[in-house]
């Protein structure tokens, strides 16, 4: 944390005296944790997968549903005592899996959390994906089950958004590592034990980019990975700087890139419906 270099960015921040390009010093700080029912199927069950919610981001994406926390508007500092007394709390409620969200820039710190308390549920991994292996090299023997977003193919447009042109350059080689290292399987519950779901969020104006990205998944994928297509964009965020984000995306837009899909022949998936583009969804940060 002396010389942060934990993300692509390289920032070198000295994060013991000041944030880094994440917007987090080297303090853990989080924004909410609770049993989530809102992810896929097989994450949420019955009783909620045990999100746990970071502050700061390495990837600042401009319409950013969790806009507050990517931007360390709200949140509050934790050790990693804390956060291992979290991940038992969140076990004895008795959810399926413990959810690390936005996670890349606390990893050394989150592995100090899980030396003093390992659940005995599997821990998920729900990255932004652009992150170099050295990082996930860090936490790979705490995790389970990688739920990495492939957000961008087009260098314009991760440029445009993030301000990052090399975005699907590394979050291919992060998402290949994930899939190399976890093998997909089910508990006798049919909850899922290990293995990687790529989510992918349709955007407006987007809709070639996600055919893009379904080619790259469809001769990429291996040992049981799944891609799940999400619907969900709402306007959030910096949107108002950005005219086609201003809008959710059409049902001819979702209808191209589930089509693409299926003319690929991928039967490992999952598929949000239209409805899911709503505020209503976006939790409120009260922790």
């Amino acid at each position: 944390m002396s010389k942060c270099y934990l993300c692509p960015q390289r920032c070198g921040a000295d994060r013991t005296k000041r944030a880094g390009a994440c917007g987090a010093t080297d303090e853990i700080a989080i924004a909410k944790y609770y049993p989530h029912m809102y992810e896929e199927p097989i994450l949420s069950g019955t009783r909620g997968s045990g999100t746990i919610f970071f502050t700061g981001c390495s990837l600042r994406c401009v319409f950013c549903q969790n806009y507050d926390l990517s931007r360390v508007k709200t949140g509050k500092k934790i050790t990693p005592k804390e956060l291992a007394d979290i991940f038992k709390e969140l076990e004895d409620m008795g959810v399926h899996n413990v959810n690390l969200v936005t996670p890349t820039h606390f990893v050394d710190r989150i592995a100090e959390a899980f030396e003093i308390y390992r659940p005995h549920i599997p821990v998920v991994y729900n990255t932004h994906s652009y992150e170099p292996i050295k990082t996930l090299e860090i936490i790979d023997k705490y995790v389970d089950i990688y739920l990495p977003d492939m957000k961008f193919y087009s260098p314009s447009l991760s440029e445009r958004y993030t301000g990052k042109k090399d975005y699907f350059e590394v979050a291919k080689t992060a998402i290949e590592y994930m899939m190399d290292k976890k093998t997909f399987s089910l508990s006798p519950d049919g909850m899922m034990k290990s293995g990687v779901i790529v989510r992918h969020m349709i955007m407006p104006l987007g809709a070639a980019d996600s055919r893009k990205i379904l080619e790259w998944f469809a001769s990429a994928k291996k040992n049981g990975a799944y891609i799940s297509l999400m619907a969900q964009y709402t306007p959030f965020g910096e949107y108002e700087r950005f005219p086609e984000l201003k809008r959710r995306i059409t049902a001819a837009e979702y209808d191209r890139v589930y089509e693409k899909l299926l003319s690929l022949g991928i039967e490992r998936y999952f598929i949000q419906e239209l409805k899911a583009a709503s505020e209503s969804f976006i939790p409120k940060w009260d922790f």
